[in-house]
């Protein structure tokens, strides 16, 4: 069975460097076997390759999936500059997705997959995860999603 990392190669994917925090946290938290990924947005070089809400300026739900398959990339970076490995991850357990949009808008679930089916690519059976998946008026930087994630990890 390929490792993570052989995963993401397959799959075309460099992992980025992690992004710095924006505001006063901490990229992970470890407590015991779980690791809590702040929140991370479609940053790619640096830079939002979306603004906006959904369900307005022109995005719509293949915009916001590939949003937040970004923003899984972008946990994925956080886990493995604090792990070094992704192999030390045992389970995704858990993952908040935050989608910005208009009223109306009601495809959360359908947005937060772009994020939870790059979990299963990676993991396989461990990346399978409980999941909430929230509508929200705006988020930081302009951006359209957000997603956070708890893990398991194997302990030090």
């Amino acid at each position: 069975m390929p490792t993570p990392e052989e995963r993401l190669s397959e799959l075309g994917i460099e992992l980025p460097q992690p992004a710095a925090p924006v505001a006063a946290y901490v990229p992970c938290v470890r407590t015991g076997d779980l690791l809590y990924v702040s929140g991370q947005v479609p940053l790619v070089g640096g830079q939002s390759q979306w603004t906006g809400r959904l369900g307005a300026d022109g995005l719509g739900v293949d915009e916001g999936a590939a949003a937040a398959r970004v923003c899984a990339v972008n946990v994925l970076a956080a886990l493995k500059a604090e792990l070094g490995d992704l192999g030390r991850v045992r389970r995704v357990v858990k993952v908040t997705g935050f989608v910005a949009s208009e009223p109306g808008f009601t495809d959360h679930p359908k947005v937060i997959n772009g994020a939870s089916e790059l979990f299963g690519e990676v993991f396989g059976e461990a990346g399978r995860h409980a999941r909430a998946a929230v509508g929200v008026a705006a988020l930081p930087l302009g951006v359209p999603v957000e997603v956070e994630a708890i893990v398991e990890v194997e302990q030090e």
